[in-house]
């Protein structure tokens, strides 16, 4: 079997490359595992266990903890002009918590213009971990994708598209441990604006995944396991079969270990609509398209007053 239903109820599901074939038996079933996990729960664990898993998961992790011991003006420079494309610190609402991000992480131009900015004298062995990582989890998000298209019968032509057009942006996250007079919340509960989002971490804990009956359960992880959630495009796409999935971060050991962890993004360039495969009389067509960006910046223009669902208010029909 593909899927084991441990980790809380998450489930758990061997994408690794060496396991798949496309066509085969085990790919087919695989790919039914990805469609009913998605559609239920919004995301699944991803074991994606290569040769140089181990290898990469602890350079990926030191280099993160190099990257947020830089100077708070280092991390603060501006380097997009695009929304949520920037360093996030700091912030009354939530010490324990930064994020950066790098934009087009899973090439040589973009892993090496981050670090440039970070490190003007130049940091080859952060520059090589994000690069290799960045390959693993934009892997992982388009073999999810595949899968999902292929199971819903949508035509190859999106699917290449998806490929050729998505930007993919890799988020560092910082939680540091509450002292024993703060509150725990790393992250208050959200849903991601992508695509699809696929998260790794080290091994503190504190992610916890919203079931559809409202109860909060929390994700474990290995060294070569990731968490391969839907955003709130995904769900625009999917014309609300695929739930956006909320999650929230709780530390919850006070005093202790820092908890380092990664998140990939993927935001489709241009015009997004629902496919007409997603569509019948039962279920019309709910979203009208969009584009990721400007709901980016339609999300980031209401900081305090957020709608309840903001991929309904901003594109919904």
């Amino acid at each position: 079997m593909s899927t084991q239903p441990i980790n809380n109820g998450i489930p758990v599901i061997d994408l690794s490359p060496n396991n798949l074939e496309p066509g085969t038996p085990t790919w087919v079933r695989t790919r039914e595992d990805v469609r009913r996990a998605m559609e239920e729960l919004g995301c699944f664990q991803a074991i994606y266990d290569t040769k140089a898993a181990e290898e990469i998961h602890s350079d990926i992790l030191a280099a993160a903890e190099e990257l947020f011991n830089l100077p708070v003006e280092t991390k603060s420079q501006k380097l997009s002009d695009k929304p949520y494309f920037g360093y996030f610190g700091q912030h009354p609402s939530f010490p324990l918590y930064e994020s950066l991000p790098v934009d087009h992480p899973a090439t040589v131009e973009g892993s090496r213009g981050f670090t440039d900015a970070m490190w003007p004298s130049g940091n080859l062995k952060f520059c090589q971990s994000n690069l290799a990582f960045s390959k693993v989890v934009v892997e992982i998000d388009q073999l999810a994708m595949k899968m999902l298209t292929e199971s819903y019968r949508i035509k190859d032509s999106f699917y290449d598209e998806y490929v050729k057009s998505t930007n993919y942006v890799l988020r560092y996250f910082k939680y540091k441990a509450p002292k024993e007079d703060e509150d725990n919340m790393g992250l208050a509960s959200h849903t991601d604006k992508s695509m699809i989002s696929v998260l790794h971490q080290n091994h503190v804990n504190g992610l916890q995944i919203r079931t559809r009956n409202g109860v909060w359960v929390d994700a474990d992880f290995s060294p070569s396991s990731f968490i391969v959630m839907a955003g709130d495009a995904l769900m625009a796409w999917s014309n609300d079969i695929i739930p956006s999935c909320f999650h929230r971060v709780i530390m919850k050991e006070t005093g202790r270990e820092t908890r380092y962890s990664l998140g990939l993004g993927s935001i489709v360039k241009g015009t997004l609509q629902t496919p007409q495969e997603m569509c019948d009389e039962s279920r019309p067509m709910l979203y009208k398209p969009f584009d990721q960006f400007e709901y980016l910046r339609f999300y980031e223009s209401k900081p305090d007053h957020k709608p309840e669902c903001p991929i309904k208010a901003y594109c919904g029909i």
